[in-house]
């Protein structure tokens, strides 16, 4: 089965655009790889403070209830003053956002604003039981909207990892590899190409050589059928020779 590559012109201008594609994909990767790394330690640390959010939970919401049932049997049943003096919500939240990593996390805080409204609950009797019970429950709201944020964090935090890490593993093992095969299948070609071109050349070298070598020859043969027929002076030799005896 051949590999994966894209379907593209083998070109070096094709083979230059695809080495700076994978040089791109390579440092988006080491980028999506320490950011899913700075998230999981952040969720980690968020799991942990749930953890610890819940079992403090557990323990104030008791001593709450305990509080709550102290004053009933102290002052007996308060509900109807609070909620007569109760004109405009106290404990109230702010939402921020904080960054991290790129990734914005609802942080809530509270917010406490108006009057007291339980300022004429207990004055018969109860005060101090009464008083508990309020710092009591505003303890055990502060624990509750801490624990809201963590929740919200980490629900969100869970996606934002798995994103994360799935855009990690197809950059990993699928752009990747599809860019280096594209970039070998170019890189092949163009070689192929080249070693074609250096055979053209020398079979047009040695065609021009041989047809030069045959124009020397016929130019040689020219020449030789060419040259003027002297006859020998015979009678002018003999003559010599009786001179010379």
């Amino acid at each position: 089965m051949s590999a994966i590559r894209e379907n593209v012109f083998p070109t070096r201008m094709n083979l230059q655009n695809t080495k700076i594609r994978l040089r791109g994909a390579q440092t988006g990767h080491s980028l999506l790889k320490r950011k899913s790394e700075a998230l999981s330690m952040r969720f980690v640390e968020i799991v942990r403070k749930i953890q610890d959010a819940k079992l403090k939970m557990g323990k104030v919401i008791q001593n709450a209830s305990f509080s709550l049932a102290e004053v009933a049997y102290t002052a007996g049943d308060i509900g109807f003053q609070v909620r007569e003096n109760s004109k405009t919500a106290t404990f109230k939240l702010i939402s921020r956002q904080e960054n991290v990593s790129g990734v914005l996390l609802p942080v809530f805080e509270k917010s406490i604003e108006g009057g007291n409204a339980f300022e004429l609950a207990g004055l018969s009797r109860g005060g101090k039981q009464v008083k508990n019970c309020k710092d009591m429950y505003i303890s055990a709201m502060e624990t509750l909207v801490e624990l809201a944020s963590l929740q919200t964090a980490f629900l969100l935090l869970d996606e934002i990892i798995k994103l994360t890490n799935r855009r990690v593993a197809a950059i990993e093992f699928i752009i990747i590899p599809r860019i280096e095969n594209t970039i070998s299948y170019i890189s092949s070609e163009l070689d192929e190409q080249d070693r074609e071109e250096f055979y053209r050349l020398k079979k047009v070298q040695s065609k021009k050589k041989e047809a030069k070598d045959l124009a020397i020859e016929s130019n040689n043969q020219t020449k030789e059928n060419s040259e003027p027929f002297e006859p020998k002076n015979i009678l002018a030799e003999q003559v010599d020779e009786d001179i010379i005896f």
